[in-house]
């Protein structure tokens, strides 16, 4: 079978994100599986590998064809964007802006089929933003940068996987956006990717807005019966397995145990709180919806840990996993 090639952005260079690289290459047997190739800048991930005592060769390549995809040496589109002397752990516009770059030529090798999948490692928003990039995140930049009207966050650990109707709007707004039309969207992008994945009639719960899913107009004003509900009805009708609204702390829980293969969430905390508290660790962010497959590790920078060789490689292990597994079956 042919290995897929995945390019992994370096993420923001004054975090964690060098680091986990590093680590994770470190790992011989991912090279059975995937053609690694980083998208970031050569002397930072020497300078990572130095941190966290790594003993891979850094080849600087200027596209996929010069990668030699061997164990032991790290293939890098050298962009040659940060200083020697960037401090580690310290917001630096110079690094949001690389950042930026990293994610816009893996972008173009996608879109170009010269690449499988992207795997991304974290950027800070802050940095970002003050590099002249003013995104929300890595999932706005994607789908700005693809063309694509509508994308949804996707957040995995080994026992739960959460799609997000809203993710990175205040609540208030959140709950303005959520309409039938946005519901169904998302639900049919998760219901989608999943039987991609190969699981062929996957269960889906959808979380409710209110405590206890407005207990029939109890609390709230009617938000599930009007947002929610007409979404449900309608893809049930067409076969799919999916109930709600139902009360998302009760929901979490039943997912977790095996009840549902997804669950449905309304706004970013919803979703976000109960991945991170079972397993931030190994948890996989998917951007679903775009062209091409995009993991990427469910951490941001760690500045407070960054350049002390601290940086838990196991998220980037588990989002290179997922995007080995995802690109053959959604390109």
């Amino acid at each position: 079978m042919t290995r897929p090639m995945i390019a992994i952005t370096m993420g923001d260079a004054a975090g964690v994100g060098p680091e986990i690289i590093m680590k994770a290459l470190a790992h011989r047997e991912l090279y059975e599986r995937c053609q690694p190739l980083v998208v970031g800048d050569a002397n930072r991930l020497r300078q990572a590998g130095q941190i966290v005592t790594s003993s891979l060769s850094i080849q600087p390549v200027t596209g996929p064809g010069e990668a030699l995809f061997e164990p032991g040496t790290v293939d890098c589109i050298d962009l040659g964007l940060i200083p020697d002397d960037l401090p580690w752990g310290k917001l630096s516009p110079i690094a949001g802006d690389a950042a930026f770059r990293y994610i816009e030529q893996a972008v173009a090798l996608a879109l170009a089929n010269e690449v499988d999948a992207i795997c991304t490692a974290p950027l800070n928003k802050e940095a970002l933003h003050a590099g002249g990039h003013p995104f929300p995140g890595h999932t706005e930049i994607l789908a700005a940068l693809t063309h694509t009207p509508e994308v949804s966050m996707m957040l995995m650990t080994p026992k739960l996987r959460v799609i997000h109707v809203t993710t990175h709007i205040g609540l208030v707004d959140a709950i303005a956006r959520i309409e039938p039309g946005l519901v169904k969207r998302t639900i049919l992008r998760g219901y989608e990717a999943l039987v991609r994945s190969g699981l062929a009639s996957p269960r889906i719960g959808v979380c409710g807005i209110n405590p206890h899913a407005g207990e029939h107009g109890l609390f709230g004003h009617g938000e599930e019966e009007q947002k929610i509900e007409p979404a449900v009805r309608a893809l049930q009708e067409r076969g799919i397995r999916v109930e709600g609204p139902l009360p998302a702390d009760t929901l979490f829980f039943r997912a977790q145990r095996g009840d549902f293969d997804l669950v449905v969430a309304m706004y970013h905390d919803q979703g976000h709180g109960p991945v991170k508290v079972l397993g931030i660790e190994a948890g996989v962010n998917v951007t679903v919806g775009l062209p091409f497959v995009r993991t990427s590790v469910d951490h941001g920078t760690a500045f407070d840990i960054a350049g002390t060789g601290q940086a838990d490689d196991r998220s980037m292990l588990e989002a290179l996993n997922q995007a080995v597994l995802l690109a053959p079956q959604l390109r």
